[in-house]
């Protein structure tokens, strides 16, 4: 896949991308398109064991490279420390979601308190944690993005407890874009269509949601990586200086249809 940058708007510009576990990575899209437009990149891998699948691709985009599992205590702040004295943050994208599979696969009834907690600090309570250390770093403004899904705000079959806890997060998008409005910074979910990723993976019937998803759709056809990361892009840009606090959907108009 060619990096070659095609109009360098976000030359200048450094982006933060928390998510890529490899090459089908929602994450990696973002950072390809961030890439393309001229922006340093910066990613993440969660432990060693994700490492030889992220480093080919840390290297293919010339990005720097740091560990972070946001359950572990210190780790995200040792990343934005990092950062920090590397100078400023224009972008950041949170990527990453999580439930224990017995919790997410069981129905919300059935989900226990310790799974949808930890459901909640993972996929949710640590972007905000995020947008907390990052908005120092964005001294002249900049743009934060959370990776959402339809089943925040209608019942998808087996989407279970990650419903409420996107719901959560797209609220959590609302507020900080509220708080950090007067610092310039602009703050979106993103709610892309069925993709085939690894975290998709863990959900019940995911090919049958897959095959729904082109039938129903106005535009016929599943959308990509590229595709999510081509819109953060460009709401990362001066050409969406004036956009904040919304539900992007990148979904070829799925979510219209009743």
């Amino acid at each position: 896949m060619s990096t070659e940058t095609i109009y360098p708007i976000l030359t200048g510009k450094r982006a933060l991308v928390v998510g890529v576990a490899n090459e089908h990575s929602i994450a990696w899209g973002c950072a390809l398109a961030f890439r393309k437009l001229g922006a340093e990149v910066v990613l993440t891998y969660l432990n060693e064991k994700a490492l030889p699948h992220v480093a080919p691709l840390a290297q293919q985009i010339d990005a720097q490279l740091l560990p972070l599992d946001v359950t572990q205590p210190g780790q995200l702040e040792a990343v934005f420390d990092t950062l920090a004295v590397q100078g400023q943050l224009d972008i950041l994208v949170h990527s990453i979601a999580f439930a224990p599979k017995e919790d997410l696969q069981a129905g919300l009834l059935e989900c226990s308190l310790e799974g949808f907690l930890k459901a909640m600090d993972v996929s949710c309570h640590s972007f905000v944690r995020m947008a907390k250390l990052a908005a120092p770093l964005m001294k002249t403004g900049g743009s934060m993005f959370a990776m959402s899904y339809h089943g925040a705000n209608k019942v998808v079959p087996n989407y279970n407890v990650m419903g409420p806890v996107k719901a959560a997060l797209e609220a959590c998008c609302r507020y900080l874009a509220f708080e950090l409005g007067p610092r310039d910074i602009r703050v979106h979910a993103i709610s892309p269509g069925p993709l085939q990723t690894r975290a998709a993976s863990g959900l019940k019937d995911f090919d049958h949601l897959l095959s729904e998803a082109i039938q129903r759709a106005p535009l016929g056809e599943l959308v990509d990586i590229i595709d999510v990361g081509n819109t953060c892009a460009y709401l990362a840009s001066p050409y969406a200086k004036r956009l904040t606090g919304s539900t992007v959907y990148v979904d070829g108009g799925l979510n219209i249809i009743a």
